[in-house]
C-alpha cells in the first residue's frame, strides 16, 4: 500500500501536501492577525488587547523568532527519540491545541496558545520536508517535481489564510479567526492520521549507532575552514534579509491599517488581506525569476549564489523606497493616508528579492557545509532565520519613536549598501568556496515568508 502511486507519485506525497498546506494555513492565519489583535482597542466592538505598538512589536518579534528557533530542538527530537513521522504528528496535535485555546477570550488563553503553537511548529516544520524526500530513492528524477507539488501546497495555505482567517478575525471576531486557523490545522491532522498507511516506509525512527571509540573527530580541512567563513557570511545575509522582509507581519501590517487608504472600487480591503500578497507573488513569479537566472547564467554572466543574494538584498531594499514614498504621501495628504498601490509595489519587490535569496541560501548551505556538520548547519539556518525575525521586531519598535519614513529610508540604505558590498566582493568570496558553488544545487522548497 505505501508504494501505491497517484499521478506518478507515491500517495504519501499528497498526505504530506495537505498536512503542510493546513499547517501553513494555521501559521500564516496567525501571522496575519497577531499584531492587529494585540493593538486593537479594548473599547472596539471587536475588542483586542489594547497594547501599544512598541510592546506588540516586541512580542511579535519574540513569537516569530521562537517559531523558527524551536525547529532546532524539533529536529533533534525526531533524530534521537521519535523519528520524523511521530514528531510531525506531535507537532500537529500541539498546533490544534494551541489554536483552540486561542479561541477563548482570555489573556491566559492567548499566552498559553502561542506557546503551544511555537512548540507545534518547531516539531512539525523541520521534519515534514525531510519526509517528502524520504519517499524517493536517491537520484529519482521525480523528487524534483515532488518538492514542486509540496511547494504549491505551502503557498496555497499561505495565500488562503490571510483572506479567510484574516477576514473572520479582523471583521467578525479575533478569536473566531484563531479558531478557524485551528480548524484548518485539525483538518490537516485528520488527513495525516488517515494517511499513515501510505507513510509506513518513511519518517520512522532509526536509532543512531554509538561511536565505538575508534572513530575520533576529524578537524576541518583548510578548504572546509574557508567554506565555513563564507557560510557564516551567508547566515548574516539571511538575518539582514529576514530582518527587512518580516516587516510584513509587524510594522507594515500596522502601517497598512493606520496610514494606507485601503478602499478599492468602493470596498475597504481588510488589512490582513495584504498578507496574502507574498504567497500570490511567489506563485506568480517563482518560475519567471528562476527562468531569468537560468538565461542569465547561459549568457556567461556572473550567477553565483552570493551574487544572486546580493542582488536580492538590493531589490528587497528598493521595496522600502516605495514604502518611503508612501510615508511622504501620508505626511502631505489631507487625510493622512497614502495609496494602497505603494504596498502592492513594495510586496512585489520584496518577493522578487526573496526568490533570489531564500531558496538560493538554502541550496548554498547544502553545498558549503562539511558533510559531518550538514544537519547542524541546516538547523543553524532555521535559527538565524529566527534571529532575523527578531531583528524585524526591533526595527518595527524603532519606527514608533523615529517615525516610519526614517526607518523605511534606513532599511533601504542599509540593504542596498549591504547588497552592493556583496556584489563588489563576490569574486574574492567565491575563491573561499573552492568551487562548491559549481555543484548542482539540491532541491529546495521556496516558502512564502
Amino acid at each position: 500500500m505505501p508504494n501505491q502511486t497517484l499521478w506518478g507519485h507515491p500517495k504519501g506525497l499528497y498526505i504530506l501536501f495537505f498536512t503542510e498546506m493546513w499547517e501553513r494555513f494555521s501559521y500564516y492565519g496567525m501571522r496575519a492577525i497577531f499584531i492587529l489583535y494585540l493593538t486593537a482597542k479594548t473599547t472596539e466592538a471587536n475588542a483586542g488587547l489594547g497594547w501599544d505598538k512598541v510592546s506588540a512589536l516586541e512580542l511579535y518579534g519574540w513569537y516569530t523568532m521562537m517559531v523558527y528557533v524551536m525547529s532546532v530542538p524539533g529536529g533533534l527530537l525526531a533524530d534521537r527519540w521519535l523519528g520524523q513521522k511521530k514528531a510531525v504528528m506531535l507537532g500537529g496535535f500541539l498546533l490544534c491545541i494551541g489554536h483552540f485555546i486561542l479561541a477563548f477570550d482570555e489573556v491566559w488563553a492567548f499566552y498559553t496558545g502561542i506557546v503551544f503553537i511555537i512548540l507545534g511548529v518547531g516539531a512539525l516544520k523541520p521534519n515534514i520536508s525531510s519526509m517528502v524526500g524520504g519517499l524517493y530513492q536517491y537520484g529519482d528524477l521525480k523528487r524534483d517535481s515532488a518538492f514542486t507539488i509540496f511547494y504549491i501546497g505551502i503557498n496555497i495555505g499561505a495565500f488562503a489564510a490571510p483572506l479567510l482567517v484574516g477576514y473572520v478575525g479582523e471583521v467578525i471576531n479575533w478569536h473566531y479567526g484563531f479558531g478557524l486557523a485551528g480548524i484548518g490545522m485539525a483538518l490537516g491532522q485528520i488527513v495525516y492520521l488517515w494517511g499513515q498507511k501510505y507513510l509506513t516506509t518513511v519518517g520512522n525512527f532509526v536509532p543512531a549507532q554509538r561511536d565505538s571509540g575508534t572513530n575520533k573527530k576529524v578537524p576541518l580541512t583548510s578548504i572546509e575552514k574557508d567554506r565555513m567563513i563564507v557560510l557564516i557570511l551567508s547566515f548574516i545575509i539571511v538575518i539582514v534579509f529576514w530582518g527587512a522582509y518580516e516587516q510584513a507581519g509587524g510594522l507594515m501590517n500596522l502601517y497598512a491599517r493606520d496610514k494606507i487608504d485601503r478602499v478599492m472600487f468602493g470596498f475597504e480591503v481588510p488589512t490582513s488581506f495584504l498578507q496574502a500578497l507574498h504567497a500570490f507573488y511567489v506563485i506568480l513569479l517563482g518560475v519567471p525569476v528562476a527562468y531569468f537566472w537560468t538565461k542569465w547564467r547561459k549568457k556567461g554572466r556572473e550567477s553565483s549564489s552570493l551574487f544572486k543574494m546580493g542582488i536580492g538584498t538590493i531589490i528587497t531594499g528598493f521595496g522600502f523606497l516605495l514604502l518611503a514614498g508612501a510615508a511622504i504621501e501620508t505626511a502631505s495628504s489631507l487625510d493622512g493616508k497614502a495609496s494602497i498601490y505603494w504596498m502592492f509595489g513594495a510586496y512585489l519587490l520584496h518577493v522578487v528579492g526573496e526568490l533570489s535569496i531564500s531558496p538560493v541560501a538554502l541550496s548554498f548551505i547544502t553545498k558549503l557545509a562539511p558533510l559531518k556538520y550538514a544537519s547542524l548547519m541546516m538547523g543553524a539556518y532555521f535559527m538565524v532565520s529566527g534571529v532575523g525575525n527578531k531583528v524585524a521586531g526591533y526595527v518595527g519598535e524603532a519606527a514608533q519613536s523615529a517615525g516610519e519614513l526614517t526607518i523605511f529610508m534606513g532599511v533601504l540604505i542599509f540593504c542596498v549598501s549591504f547588497g552592493l558590498l556583496l556584489v563588489l566582493f563576490v569574486k574574492k568570496l567565491k575563491k573561499l568556496t573552492h568551487g562548491a558553488d559549481d555543484i548542482d544545487p539540491k532541491v529546495v522548497i521556496v516558502e512564502a515568508e
